[in-house]
């Protein structure tokens, strides 16, 4: 079955987290239309070759054209056309940003996939997807319905006050009409006792309305205080989670909804308000309660308007480089990013009227070294989007930053922080103005990390995680300077995902407890035992030139450009100590054999495969070299395992590796992950990389290190090797021999 045939079936909740993922910059209906094609095409790979970017760029337009000469509907075909057009004009200067966008939809895809798989959610995100959230949703809905019929019904109450207001008005100016020779008649007396009345009950209705708007207003700002604002921080932390590879964003449609109809109710009881001053001018009396409370209820209806416009400016989308999209949050000068800021409050009235400025460092913290500026255009109009439910935005998509140039050509001394725990802050502001009110709205991302090499960008994204894990102010730009201590069980969940987000697979249990141990010692066990930062991401761990952070973060990149299949899959073990992987091998069938990570390089992954000695009765355990980045450019992993071979004591060479752990025959495990295809070079003969290793006698009755020759052998390289090695074993005897 299709990953996108997988993704129709889940549940709405799941969908809805789907929905987020596409938008302009890759519509849905490509995915749906083209959803064969697209899953059998190597976007990862495309990112990072123009060419062949190029080339996907150009099969994608000419697949996106045989599907629009083929729909029978007309309005789907205009608009495939329209998005046919969108593209060319997006991308057509730089495919290689489509392949990116691409490749992370579907890695996106793979990782809701899995989280219906999860054995087991970790306490921050089942705090994030609690069972009380669906009711307080519910609640939400009925009380803002609540209060919106109550403000209808009092535009009824303001009319009925109009209008015996009128019957007063007109029964007065007749009453005034009258000769004055007849004011001391029977009739006149009657008529004066009715005008009465009608004043009665005009003070009643008056006091009555008033009444009410009162009762509304309160019910309003308990709304706001007690569930929207709560509601909304209760996003802004999902969106801090979601960030840093947690469960995705969703919610924000709901939100505006809730602060658009809770306005819409303020303004509307602010027109009333309006009216009945109206009315005071036409006709008053001695002990008006509308002169008497209408100053009042008229404050705090501004009061209330005021702080919900302000808290509706958010930044929807957090400062990203599209060229890292699964790691926001960092900048790089000179390299564009881009942001998205939203009105969570929707009114007609305000539509292309809001114009937006964003600053760099608005509020920089005292004795910060380095400084930067926004190169480029920091102002733009707010728009509304047509394929949303109308949201009022500004995306912002080419800003660059730059650093401040010092006239003495240095920048002094360097503080006591690290480039990458220098956080900054990218404020956006903007002018409100409706119906006689001007309110200044301004909002802020998340801190940032700027840094100037992508060398930085490992260290950057372990600020990143620590802060938005640790913390939900948003704009504690001193937070290193000391920072707080995070427990195992929060910094482990995390980990995965990170895994979940880069690899399309989070971290099981024995996974993240072998983790624990390399980063805790004997403290892996307690969830509640607590990680420095320095320890996570500054120490060396002890007897390596390098961090725990470091080290992990150099598998996620092996696992991302070299391992993704094999790791999906579930292949890989992973992270297993040398105790475990012994136990685990021990009374394994020879040749039985595992993958896990290296320990003593960086991104590197070996196998270990169980050996029986038939004449000494024993086992042992060999290790080839670990392969890293540079020996797996040269050939793909599966074709590595499949081709593998050893020379040992003149026996020719072999593979040894059988059974991947606990006992998957290899072809069948990695079978369909080989690279079959045949050389079309001609007319040369076919030519194959071989893994060799030669295994030395080794003393160690545990686990010998295979070396492997760099880069992997060819096959006339191979003859030469084992015909030169056969004589020189003829010539001599083994000082092993008896």
């Amino acid at each position: 079955m299709s990953q996108w045939k997988q993704i129709q079936q889940l549940e709405i909740r799941l969908l809805e987290h789907v929905d987020f993922l596409y938008d302009d910059n890759f519509p849905m209906d490509i995915r749906q239309g083209l959803a064969g094609w697209i899953e059998s095409q190597d976007w990862d790979m495309a990112a990072n070759d123009e060419s062949l970017a190029a080339v996907q760029f150009a099969d994608l337009l000419a697949q996106l054209e045989q599907s629009r000469s083929q729909e029978q509907n007309f309005l789907q075909r205009h608009n495939l056309k329209i998005i046919q057009q969108q593209l060319q004009v997006k991308y057509m200067s730089n495919p290689a940003l489509m392949a990116r966008v691409i490749a992370t939809c579907l890695r996106e895809e793979q990782r809701i996939l899995s989280s219906t798989c999860t054995q087991e959610q970790g306490p921050l995100e089942k705090s994030l997807q609690n069972s009380v959230a669906f009711e307080r949703q519910k609640n939400m809905d009925s009380r803002v319905g609540i209060i919106r019929n109550s403000v209808q019904l009092m535009d009824q109450g303001v009319k009925y006050n109009e209008d015996m207001q009128d019957d007063f008005d007109f029964c007065y100016k007749t009453l005034q009409s009258r000769d004055p020779a007849e004011r001391n008649s029977e009739q006149m007396k009657q008529e004066v006792t009715r005008l009465q009345e009608i004043l009665n009950r005009l003070d009643f209705k008056r006091k009555e309305i008033l009444s009410k708007m009162d009762v509304v207003i309160k019910e309003i700002d308990d709304l706001m205080t007690s569930q929207l604002n709560p509601e909304l921080q209760d996003w802004k932390r999902r969106q801090q989670i979601a960030s840093i590879g947690g469960p995705m964003l969703t919610g924000l449609e709901q939100l505006q909804n809730w602060f658009t109809l809770t306005a819409q109710s303020l303004f509307q009881i602010k027109r009333q308000l309006d009216k009945l001053g109206e009315l005071v001018l036409k006709v008053t009396y001695e002990s008006d309660p509308i002169p008497l409370q209408k100053p009042q209820l008229e404050e705090r209806v501004k009061y209330l308007i005021y702080h919900l416009i302000k808290s509706s400016f958010v930044v929807e989308k957090q400062p990203c480089m599209p060229t890292h999209p699964q790691r926001p949050l960092i900048i790089k000068t000179g390299v564009q990013f881009t942001t998205k800021v939203r009105l969570l409050v929707k009114l007609p009235e305000v539509d292309y009227q809001l114009k937006v400025k964003t600053t760099f460092d608005k509020d920089l913290p005292p004795g910060r070294v380095r400084q930067f500026f926004i190169l480029t255009n920091n102002t733009k109009v707010m728009d509304i989007e047509d394929y949303s439910i109308g949201c009022l935005s500004v995306e912002f998509r080419h800003l660059q930053l730059k650093e401040k140039k010092y006239i003495n050509g240095t920048k002094g001394s360097e503080g006591l922080l690290s480039v990458t725990e220098e956080l900054h802050s990218l404020s956006f502001e903007a002018c409100f103005v409706v119906q006689g009110l001007t309110i200044d709205l301004e909002t802020c991302s998340l801190p940032l990390v700027v840094i100037s090499n992508v060398c930085q960008l490992p260290g950057g994204w372990a600020s990143v995680m620590w802060y938005n894990l640790l913390t939900d102010e948003p704009r504690n730009l001193a937070f290193f300077g000391n920072p707080p201590w995070a427990t195992w069980s929060q910094l482990s969940e995390v980990l995965s995902w990170q895994f979940s987000t880069f690899a399309g697979r989070g971290l099981n249990k024995e996974q993240l407890t072998m983790l624990g141990e390399k980063l805790l010692g004997q403290h892996a066990s307690c969830n509640d035992f607590h990680v420095s930062w320095s320890k996570f991401s500054k120490e060396n761990i002890p007897g390596k030139p390098f961090s725990f952070w470091t080290w992990l973060d150099s598998i996620l990149e092996l696992i991302k450009k070299h391992l993704l299949p094999v790791w999906n899959e579930n292949y890989i073990m992973g992270f297993v100590s040398k105790d475990l992987e012994r136990s685990l091998l021990k009374d394994r069938e020879p040749g039985t054999f595992l993958l896990r990570f290296s320990e003593s390089h960086l991104g590197g992954i070996t196998f270990t495969w169980v050996e029986h000695n038939e004449n000494a009765g024993d086992m042992k355990l060999n290790s080839v070299e670990p392969y890293t980045k540079s020996r797996l450019n040269a050939l793909p992993f599966p074709d590595i395992i499949r081709d593998y071979k050893v020379i040992s004591h003149g026996v020719a060479p072999e593979n040894p590796l059988k059974f991947l752990y606990p006992n998957i025959p290899k072809d069948e495990a990695f079978g369909r992950l080989y690279n079959s295809q045949p050389s079309k070079v001609h007319p040369y003969l076919a030519s194959t990389l071989i893994p060799i290793s030669e295994l030395r006698p080794n003393s160690s009755a545990t686990s010998p290190q295979c070396q492997s020759p760099e880069p992997p052998m060819t096959p006339g390289q191979f003859n030469m090797l084992n015909e030169q090695l056969c004589l020189d074993l003829d010539a001599m005897s083994s000082p092993y021999s008896e």
